[in-house]
């Protein structure tokens, strides 16, 4: 039996709901007379809501497809495109879940490799015209063929397997260091995945060589079938280039990445050895290489991990749990800021950019109201800079921010958020001041990141509409929005708060009212451990770097600095006064605060030893130092212990929600899954928060 005829028998009879991509061949007379190309259009036969991805069956249909194709002794080339607004993004994840064996493992290697290569080995040319997003094994299947074009229109580029736990395994490793330089192809394969698996646009994959020409989208088919036939009559040559510095390349990526991970997840490091492969690696060793490597890493736990938590910022966060009927959610045609400084301001930019709606700031004096219209003046003057905005945009968004020294300017908003110091007298205050001016349907929010909403809203003539409304800073970068429900909280003003929060584009999250809501209240329980330990004797670098094994995006310390002394040292105040027996106040952050000093480190992220001093003195150390893995346990075991109590009280409906706040507002490594099948995976949640099954299986 061939080898296609093996894959066919071991992955064919198995189902797995695969959506097939079919490969639809027409033939296509080029212009000027350069014959006929057989064209293959990538099509799922859905709209672009459900993108072409490949699973075995799809992979065995192109192949069919490419047999016929080899067939013929009258074509001049072969091109390859995709439905409207799609290219192909990569393989079906939902196969990928259900692969029981490093057998079925391999062959799921092999036979991609088999298939998409043919592309690069007629005896004719093959063109890719990249017409829509082109992602994982899409973009591969273009790097098969030996020439692309890419439409200017074209929303996302990228090869984000390392994000999942893989690597691209289906030529990626091999063909895109070679095409662009081993420098460019790891900002691709492993830095944008890494960075919150960030995308580029089609022009930019022009400008990096991953594709030959450029066309607009009107009449990109057009263009490039031209672009084509000049291509084949000579009139356009494309050269390659070779590159050198593969080692150092390889070698300045492998340092951050061990920075940012640590040796956590090891697709990274899979992805690096296969690059640094291609520099002198043949076609079959370098994709041979690539089998072994997606064999391997499809039968690892951090797969699953990354699929679990790949469906739940992509499913469950467009459908959050216990939102009311949208039906309900009132129009928002002007937002009140309450307050102008840093957050206020990034708020401000955020609401005008997305709601396209008048924003008006206040605050207690003209100084500080200028200094935040400025700073969003100014962060408008930047994406204009930047090609992210155009001169009219950039005017027009300017016009809608502006300041008033009175609430007033309130009187006909819809949405009015409060930004002011964290002390639950002074926000009551604000929110009296402000019910006092606006319209009886306006909703009033609070952006705490501690307090009680049912107290701040005790007073209140109307405390039906009042919501929390929790942004994480950067304010435009983080995606999490916690959407707090008070005791009176009515479904009405949720409901707006949900459609708001879509507009914003920020995943949110129904949260009950209780202290610290959930990321700031694990993220305290985590530091208050940490913390604890140092201030019974662990040497603070040893606790610091306790928990370098998960990958987390920072250290404890650092995050304290990023987050500030006196913010974090006032969030666990307040959950000691809710929580005594579990949250502690440390003395020694106290003396870090008073000391006026930002965090243990100096600028350079060199440690301040005069910082790092203030945690060796005060209360004599009760239990003694401890070891990093002993800081560890501890830490886990508390966190498991939160998440239970959390999970008691109904602060969240499941444990899933607990795991996306984590993920979207914590930067909780995508590798481990969320937090709590990480906690049931490794032992410590008893009894389990998931059912078997969940986190290894997208719905």
């Amino acid at each position: 039996m061939s080898d296609i005829e093996t894959w066919r028998s071991l992955l064919s009879a198995k189902d797995t709901g695969e959506v097939v991509t079919k490969a639809l061949v027409r033939d296509v007379t080029l212009p000027g007379g350069a014959g006929t190309m057989a064209l293959i259009t990538l099509d799922n036969g859905f709209d672009h809501t459900k993108p072409n991805t490949f699973g075995p069956q799809g992979l065995l249909a192109l192949n069919d497809a490419l047999d016929a194709i080899a067939a013929r002794t009258d074509l001049a080339a072969v091109g390859v495109t995709g439905k409207p607004f799609i290219f192909g993004v990569g393989a079906d994840l939902k196969g990928a879940a259900t692969v029981a064996s490093r057998e079925e493992a391999l062959a799921i290697g092999a036979l991609g490799h088999h298939v998409f290569r043919r592309l690069g080995e007629l005896a004719v040319p093959s063109f890719a015209f990249v017409n829509g997003a082109a992602m994982g094994g899409g973009l591969e299947i273009a790097l098969h063929c030996t020439y692309r074009t890419i439409s200017a229109g074209v929303p996302a580029v990228a090869l984000p397997e390392c994000f999942l736990g893989l690597v691209p395994g289906w030529g990626g490793t091999q063909l895109l260091p070679r095409l662009i330089g081993p420098a460019n192809a790891i900002k691709l394969i492993i830095e944008n995945p890494l960075a919150q698996n960030r995308m580029i646009k089609g022009k930019q994959a022009f400008e990096l060589g991953v594709a030959d020409a450029l066309f607009e989208p009107a009449d990109f088919l057009e263009e490039s079938l031209r672009w084509a036939s000049r291509v084949l009559s000579g009139e356009v040559a494309i050269e390659r280039q070779s590159f050198d510095g593969w080692a150092k390349a390889v070698g300045d990526a492998r340092f951050l990445v061990d920075m940012k991970l640590r040796g956590a997840s090891p697709a990274p490091y899979r992805a690096l050895d296969l690059i640094a492969l291609a520099e002198t690696a043949s076609r079959d060793e370098g994709f041979a290489a690539e089998d072994e490597a997606l064999a391997d890493l499809l039968m690892s736990d951090e797969l699953r991990a990354g699929l679990y938590s790949f469906d739940l910022v992509q499913r469950r966060a467009k459908r959050p749990a216990g939102a009311p009927d949208k039906a309900l959610a009132r129009k928002v045609t002007k937002v009140g800021v309450v307050g102008a400084g840093l957050m206020a301001s990034q708020m401000a930019l955020l609401f005008a950019r997305r709601l396209e709606v008048p924003v008006v700031l206040t605050d207690l004096d003209q100084a500080r109201l200028d200094k935040g219209v400025g700073y969003v003046h100014a962060e408008v003057d930047k994406l204009l800079g930047k090609g992210r905005v155009s001169a009219d945009q950039a005017n027009r968004l300017k016009a809608l921010v502006t300041g008033s020294l009175t609430k007033d300017a309130f009187a006909d908003a819809d949405f009015v958020i409060e930004a002011v110091f964290e002390d639950l007298a002074v926000k009551k205050q604000v929110f009296a001041e402000v019910e006092a001016v606006v319209s009886a349907g306006c909703v009033l929010a609070t952006n705490t990141s501690s307090l009680s909403l049912t107290e701040m809203g005790a007073d209140l003539a109307h405390p039906e509409r009042l919501v929390g409304f929790h942004f994480f800073n950067p304010v435009a970068v983080m995606p999490l929005l916690e959407i707090i429900k008070g005791a009176a909280t009515d479904d009405a003003t949720l409901a707006t708060a949900f459609a708001v929060g879509k507009s914003l584009r920020k995943s949110s999250v129904l949260v009950k009212d209780a202290p610290a809501f959930v990321v700031n209240r694990l993220l305290t329980r985590f530091m208050g451990e940490v913390i604890a330990a140092v201030d019974e004797g662990t040497p603070l670098e040893t606790a610091e770097h306790s928990l370098d094994g998960l990958g987390l995006p920072m250290t404890p310390f650092a995050l304290l600095q990023l987050v500030g002394p006196a913010v974090g040292l006032h969030v666990a105040e307040t959950l000691h006064a809710a929580f005594p027996g579990r949250f502690g106040v440390s003395e020694n952050m106290g003396k870090l605060v008073a000391s006026g000093k930002p965090g243990v480190y100096r600028p350079d992220f060199s440690l301040d030893e005069e910082a790092v001093a203030l945690f060796a003195g005060g209360t004599p150390p009760s239990a003694g130092p401890s070891t990093a893995e002993q800081v560890r346990e501890r830490v886990l075991r508390a966190l498991s212990e939160e998440v239970r109590i959390m999970l008691d009280e109904g602060v969240v409906a499941a444990a899933e929600d607990i795991d996306l706040c984590m993920i979207l507002g914590a930067g909780w490594p995508f590798h481990l899954g969320g937090i709590t099948p990480y906690l049931d995976r490794t032992g410590y949640a008893e009894p389990r928060f998931l059912a078997p099954g969940v986190a290894s299986l997208p719905a």
